[in-house]
This record gives C-alpha cells, sequence and structure tokens, in this order.
C-alpha cells in the first residue's frame, strides 16, 4: 500500500507539474500508458477483452473518465493536496448512491462520519480565503462521479475479471480524451513525452499494488494506508511547487481524513 500511494502521488505531482497542457490531453495520455498493461495482460492470459456485462462496462468506462476529467481540469486551481485530500470525498457519495440505487443501509455512525467530512471541507473552504470556488466545484464534480464509479463497479460485481473493467476504462478514455483534446492540442517537449506516458505506469501500478495490497492484508490494516496519498502529495506539493497551506486548510484536509478513516476501519470491522 505505501508502493502504491507513492505511485499515485508521483502521478499526481506530474499532473501538477504539467498544468499547461489540456485536462483532456493528460487524460488521453494517462489512459493510453495504461492500456499497454492491460492490453497485455489479457493477451497473456487469453481474456476476452469484449467482457460480459458490455453496457454497464461501457457505463462505467463513461462515468470514470468523467471523474478524472473533472480532477484533472481542478489540478488547475487548487494546491494538489487539496485537490487529492477532497476527491477522497468519494466514498460518501457512493454510499448516497448506494442507498438510492441498490438500496443498501449505512450505519447511523457512518452518517456521523459524513458529516465529519464535511465539516472539514466548510473549515478548508470557510477559514481559507484563498482556495478557488471554481477548483471546488470541479474536484466535488469528480468525486461525486468518483462515488458513482463504485456503484456500477458493485453492479458489476464478480461477472467481469477486474482487468477487463479497467481496460474498457481505458480504452473509452483514450478515445474521449483523444478527441476532446483535438482544439486543444500542445505538443510536448522534451521530458514532457516521459512524463505523460509516466502518468499511465504510475497509474497502472498504483492500482496494481493497491489491490495486492487488499489481497494479502486485512481491510482493518490497508484501507487507512490509502489516505498516506494526500500526505505524500501535500509533500509534493510544498517542496517541487512551493504551495502554501494555511493552518486551517491543512486542518480542514485533517479532519476529512480522519473521518474517511473512521469510515474505512467501521466498514472494515463489518
Amino acid at each position: 500500500m505505501l508502493i502504491s500511494t507513492l505511485a499515485f502521488a508521483c502521478m499526481n505531482g506530474i499532473v501538477k507539474y504539467l498544468t499547461h497542457i489540456g485536462a483532456f490531453q493528460i487524460v488521453f495520455f494517462r489512459a493510453l500508458g495504461s492500456l499497454f498493461f492491460t492490453f497485455g495482460f489479457l493477451l497473456k492470459n487469453k481474456i476476452s477483452f469484449l467482457g460480459n456485462n458490455r453496457k454497464l462496462l461501457v457505463i462505467r468506462g463513461l462515468v470514470g473518465v468523467t471523474s478524472m476529467s473533472f480532477f484533472f481540469m481542478a489540478t488547475k486551481y487548487l494546491p494538489i493536496g487539496t485537490a487529492v485530500s477532497l476527491r477522497y470525498m468519494a466514498p460518501i457519495f457512493a454510499a448516497v448512491f448506494a442507498v438510492l440505487l441498490l438500496k443498501e443501509y449505512v450505519q447511523p455512525i457512518q452518517w456521523l462520519f459524513f458529516a465529519m467530512a464535511f465539516a472539514g471541507v466548510i473549515v478548508l473552504k470557510g477559514f481559507d480565503a484563498d482556495l478557488n470556488g471554481y477548483g471546488l466545484v470541479l474536484i466535488f464534480l469528480s468525486a461525486i462521479f468518483s462515488g458513482l464509479v463504485y456503484v456500477v463497479i458493485s453492479k458489476i460485481g464478480q461477472g467481469d475479471h477486474p482487468v477487463v473493467i479497467v481496460n474498457y476504462f481505458m480504452i473509452i478514455s483514450v478515445l474521449v480524451g483523444g478527441v476532446m483534446s483535438i482544439n486543444n492540442w500542445v505538443t510536448p517537449q522534451g521530458i514532457e513525452w516521459f512524463m505523460l506516458f509516466g502518468l499511465g505506469v504510475f497509474g497502472y501500478f498504483g492500482q496494481v499494488f493497491m489491490t495486492k495490497a487488499f489481497q494479502v492484508a486485512s481491510t482493518n490494516q490497508v484501507a487507512p494506508l490509502k489516505y498516506l496519498e494526500v500526505v505524500f502529495t501535500v509533500l509534493l506539493g510544498v517542496f517541487i511547487f512551493a504551495e502554501i497551506y494555511t493552518v486551517w486548510s491543512l486542518l480542514g484536509i485533517a479532519t476529512i481524513i480522519t473521518a474517511l478513516i473512521l469510515n474505512a476501519l467501521f466498514k472494515g470491522s463489518k
């Protein structure tokens, strides 16, 4: 999980560095880099690319690329650590969608944790006058669609191999990102080519090592560690991009992450 969070933090750092490149172009390269691995895995293991729940697989891809696009857009307006911490609000929206669409039950104490997380957002925005309102809207849209991704994957269930699901997501992201970036294409220079393809590499291995972590250890042990991505990303923001985090913004981020860790621990104990 530590390797996973470091990989995701590196991916976030690259996204922040490439702020002069449009969000959809970054989506395109992020997905293109991962397709190299997903295609290779499916071919090697002779797994069908088409999958079984094709309608849901396409919906998952469309919802996923929407969430990813909003996240990349938001990083241009928010400190990268703040954007990542707010994107982690996704489980809250996932719980709401699960109640509305899947008729699942959410324990009362979980609503308390969710309220605590939203209190952290209020602290973050209410006391940090420099926090961009437009960026805040974008990151919340990203978290909402990310929460919807969880519900769609839950509906897919065991019907399709996880790599098939990811492969659909990456193919749709390449198509959407490629088409949407045609009119705003920025030709990368020098090392930027490696950084763009590095997005897919870091993203893929971050996902792989996170999956392995959940396979070899209990959820209670592993789930809280995934929020170290926020810590690593904040440190990158401070030392690489000279971002400034006020005491209130750090308090807001800490409140959000604490609430989400408590929720993860509670769910893992069930």
